[in-house]
C-alpha cells in the first residue's frame, strides 16, 4: 500500500511520520489517526476532518490484550462502511502506558505515537519530586522525551529555588520549565515541542493546569477549567477522556484526565534514565551482593554520607525498585497462568475431538 503526496501532506498535519505500510492492506483502506475514544466508538481524523468509526469485531473480543486495541494517538487503517471500520492498528513508534488499577496485572495505554511527554506539576502546593520521578521511570520505557513543566509560576514565591530543588532530583538532560499557563508569552518556551508533525501528551494531577495550557496553545477557551481546593491544591477532573487536539502551530496535543495513581507495569528499567547514577554507584560497591546497609566498601552508603546522594531520592528509588519487582513477579505469574490455561484448553479440545470428532 502506498500513500500519494496529497495523503502524506494531510497526515503530517495530524503527526504522521513516514513509515512502512502493510503490503496486504485492503485496496480501499485509508490511513487515519485516533483522536478520541468513547463508549460508542472511536473518533478519527484524516488530516482534513474528524469522523466517527467502529472497531473491527476482533478488537471487541473478551480476553484480548488491551494494548492491542486502538488507542488515542494510534494511526490505523480503516475500510469504508456506515460507519467506517477500523481494520488494523499500524506499528507504534512510541507507547506511553501504566499498569491499570486493581490487583490483576494489565497495561493501560495512555497515548501512542507521541514525541514528548509533558509532566505538569503546580507550584502552588502540588509539587512532589517523588511523583515526578515515578513519571520519569514510566516515560523512560515509552521511547518519548520527557519534559517537566511547573505551572502557576505567577503565584509562587521563589520559582528559582523550586526549580533548583527539582533539578537535583532529575537527570540533567530533562528540561524543567516554569510557566504561567494562562499567558501566551509565558508558554513560549514550550512552543518548540509543538511544531509541524510533532505530538506531545500532557500528564499530571487534576488541577495542575493541563486544560489551561491547552486553551492558551489553542488561543481559545475550548477546554473546561476549574479552580483547585485551597487545602491540598488539588482539582476535580475537568478533562474526562483522552483527546488529541490539532494546534495552530502545526503540532498535536493529547490532553489526559488527571492521574491519581501512577502504577508501574513491571517492564520499566531503573538501570537507565532517572536512576542510572544510583545503579552506577551500586556497581562500585566492594561486594557484588551488597545490600547497601552496613557492608564495608559500600559506595551507596558513602554517597549518602558525603551528600552526593539525596536520602529522599534514595528512599524513593528503593520504593520503586520493590514495586517494580512485585509488578514483574505479578506479570510473570499471570503469563504462566495464561500459558497453563492454553495447554489445558488444547488438551480438552483434543479429547473432545477424539471422542466426538472435529467440530
Amino acid at each position: 500500500m502506498q500513500l500519494d503526496a496529497d495523503a502524506e501532506r494531510r497526515l503530517v498535519r495530524i503527526g504522521w511520520r513516514a513509515g512502512p505500510l502493510p503490503d496486504d492492506a485492503p485496496a480501499d483502506a485509508a490511513v487515519v489517526r485516533v483522536i478520541a475514544q468513547h463508549r460508542a466508538g472511536y473518533e478519527l481524523h484524516d488530516g482534513t476532518a474528524p469522523f466517527n468509526a467502529q472497531p473491527a469485531p476482533r478488537f471487541l473480543k473478551r480476553g484480548i490484550d488491551p494494548t492491542e486495541r486502538p488507542a488515542v494517538g494510534d494511526f490505523v487503517l480503516i475500510v469504508p462502511g456506515a460507519p467506517p471500520q477500523i481494520e488494523r492498528v499500524l506499528p507504534r513508534r512510541t507507547v506511553l502506558s501504566r499498569a491499570a488499577a486493581g490487583e490483576r496485572h494489565q497495561r493501560q495505554l495512555i497515548a501512542a505515537n507521541v514525541d514528548t511527554v509533558i509532566v505538569m506539576s503546580g507550584l502552588d502546593g502540588d509539587l512532589n519530586a517523588a511523583r515526578i520521578e515515578r513519571y520519569l521511570v514510566l516515560i523512560g520505557e515509552s521511547g518519548a522525551t520527557p519534559v517537566i513543566v511547573l505551572t502557576k509560576a505567577d503565584r509562587a514565591g521563589n520559582v528559582g529555588a523550586a526549580v533548583d530543588t527539582l533539578r537535583a532530583r532529575v537527570p540533567p538532560e530533562v528540561d524543567i520549565v516554569a510557566i504561567n499557563a494562562k499567558s501566551p508569552e509565558g508558554i513560549a518556551p514550550l512552543l518548540k515541542y509543538f511544531g509541524p508533525g510533532d505530538t506531545a501528551v500532557l500528564v499530571g494531577s487534576s488541577g495542575v493546569g493541563k486544560s489551561t495550557l491547552t486553551n492558551t496553545l489553542l488561543g481559545e477557551a475550548r477546554q473546561e477549567t476549574s479552580a483547585v481546593r485551597e487545602h491540598d491544591s488539588r482539582g476535580r477532573h475537568t478533562t474526562t477522556h483522552r483527546a488529541l487536539i490539532m494546534l495552530p502551530s502545526g503540532g498535536c496535543l493529547i490532553d489526559t484526565p488527571g492521574m491519581r495513581e501512577i502504577k508501574l507495569t513491571g517492564e520499566e528499567d531503573l538501570d537507565q534514565g532517572q536512576f542510572a547514577d544510583i545503579e552506577a554507584l551500586a556497581q562500585q560497591c566492594r561486594f557484588g551482593d551488597c545490600s547497601h546497609q552496613s557492608e564495608p566498601g559500600c559506595a551507596v552508603r558513602a554517597a549518602l554520607e558525603d551528600g552526593r546522594l539525596d536520602p529522599e531520592r534514595w528512599q524513593n528509588y528503593l520504593k520503586l525498585r520493590d514495586e517494580l519487582a512485585a509488578a514483574a513477579d505479578s506479570l510473570e505469574a499471570q503469563m504462566r497462568r495464561k500459558g497453563e490455561a492454553r495447554v489445558l484448553t488444547k488438551a480438552l479440545t483434543r479429547r473432545l475431538n477424539e471422542k466426538y470428532g472435529p467440530r
